[in-house]
């Protein structure tokens, strides 16, 4: 697909569209670039990196000793999206993440929805991110995913989709929160001209969720303590950790600076050992409790399953959330929201084919070359298949793996994804973006700071936005229509 053949956000269906076609949200945002010369545009560019190097935040990218640490590309043309826009997002995120929340506490409780047929059961019960030890269990508060990331993508001007749900350890939202600082420091005449809805208040938005959940909260004691529990400097988001701590006032520790007795999880502090009462884990099921999952871990806390479910802590996310992640469960999504809410889905799926199912099997494989092709509970871009763009021998690889596995993949339509103006070495020029606001979820409700982290495919004419793939980044912001 070539980027001519995708709505651009700025100037309506093409991005080679008249001026006087600017869209609205999109006038000063037009008026600002004509008013900055090539060279003032490179020089805010530079600064912007300057920025980020002096803050310190790196992505580290498995496998690619070239490329341990490296900033995440930047760009300083900001993405819009109209009030009337987010304000039916936002309805459409807080509508998905409550059916998933039901999803999860049904799946691992009643089991309804398995039991009406409008799931399938061993799609669930032998999913790899079904945890058998949350059966029978409800996570105090009765919330499971407490941060989700939804990555939602557009093709038109009211059409857009979502592409996955991250129900388990979402990452990105730091990006989300340092773009906007960067921003105030390189353009703040920008602000002047556009009244932007803030994130800034995310941290305190998150730490009410948290606390909200807080077993001794919910018996009336005092003021509950939050960690936020990271697998340690080496992690591909251990910038991220280290932030989101910092902005939220709480301690960061590693598994080692906590240690349970008596099923309740204490924090070793210089003054002697603290109670904990909520853990924001960004590690995985796999590692969190040597004594339950992996015995060789040493990233984990031995015992905190047992803490857990006494009902003595709240691990943020709730373990087991990974089974909601899954793409071929993704593909259930309108049926799972129609069964829960009894509604009709606010926000569209992309069309998908599981591949588990022959009749999808053999669509795929006579299309392979049109469609992208996922693993199942891949993330991060990797394992995928971009067919428009594939050269014989991987999809012929590909092939062999679908008819070798066909349960582990799904495939798509190759969608045409928006494209924003985005500044370059040769100027202003379209680049493909997606979407991934954060909704949380807490005993206060759920709320959603206006906007998002907007991901964007550097490389001309690209779909692949991942960071990981090389892919940067942009300051999302929500404006009065």
């Amino acid at each position: 697909m070539a980027a001519a053949t995708a709505f651009d956000e700025m100037y309506g269906l093409g991005a080679a569209s008249a001026e006087g076609d600017v869209s609205l949200a999109y006038r000063s945002i037009q008026a600002w670039l004509q008013d900055s010369p090539p060279e003032l545009m490179a020089a805010r560019r530079r600064q912007a990196e300057l920025f980020f190097r002096r803050i310190g935040i790196t992505f580290a990218v498995y496998g690619d000793p070239d490329a341990a640490e490296r900033l995440i590309p930047f760009d300083i043309v900001p993405r819009i999206l109209a009030r009337s826009e987010w304000d039916r997002l936002e309805l459409g995120l807080k509508q998905r993440v409550n059916a998933l929340n039901a999803f999860l506490a049904d799946v691992y409780g009643a089991q309804e929805i398995l039991r009406a047929g409008v799931v399938p059961s061993e799609l669930v019960l032998q999913n790899p991110g079904y945890c058998v030890h949350m059966a029978g269990r409800k996570p105090p508060g009765g919330i499971w995913t407490h941060i989700a990331g939804i990555d939602l993508v557009r093709t038109g001007p009211d059409d857009f989709y979502v592409l996955e749900d991250n129900a388990r350890t979402p990452s990105g939202v730091s990006y989300m929160l340092e773009n906007r600082e960067v921003m105030l420091k390189l353009v703040p005449e920008l602000f002047d001209r556009v009244k932007v809805a803030p994130v800034e208040t995310y941290p305190e938005k998150l730490l009410e969720a948290l606390a909200s959940v807080s077993p001794r909260q919910a018996r009336g004691s005092a003021a509950p303590v939050c960690v936020l529990l990271t697998p340690g400097r080496h992690n591909s988001a251990f910038y991220e950790h280290s932030f989101l701590a910092d902005k939220l006032g709480i301690e960061l520790v590693e598994g080692s600076d906590l240690f349970v007795r008596d099923d309740v999880v204490y924090m070793r502090t210089t003054e002697g050992p603290e109670r904990v009462d909520v853990i924001y884990r960004r590690l995985d099921d796999d590692f969190i409790d040597p004594l339950v999952f992996n015995p060789a871990s040493m990233l984990g806390v031995p015992g905190l399953m047992a803490a857990y479910h006494a009902g003595n802590v709240t691990l943020a996310n709730a373990v087991g959330t990974g089974v909601a992640d899954d793409k071929a469960i993704y593909s259930y999504m309108p049926d799972i929201v129609r069964f829960y809410m009894g509604e009709e889905p606010i926000l569209k799926n992309v069309p998908t084919w599981r591949c588990r199912e022959p009749e999808a099997l053999g669509y795929v494989l006579d299309h392979l070359a049109e469609l992208v092709v996922k693993e199942v509970d891949g993330s991060g871009g990797y394992g995928m298949l971009i067919g428009p763009h594939a050269p014989q021998a991987t999809l012929a690889a590909f092939a062999a793996k679908l008819k070798a596995m066909p349960e582990k993949f799904i495939a798509q339509p190759t969608l045409a994804l928006s494209t924003c103006p985005t500044a370059t070495d040769a100027g202003i020029a379209a680049r493909h973006v997606d979407l991934r606001p954060f909704v949380l979820t807490g005993s206060n409700g759920v709320q959603i700071v206006p906007g998002g982290l907007t991901r964007v495919a550097m490389t001309p004419g690209s779909l692949v936005v991942n960071s990981s793939q090389g892919g940067g980044t942009k300051d999302t912001w929500v404006v009065d229509d």
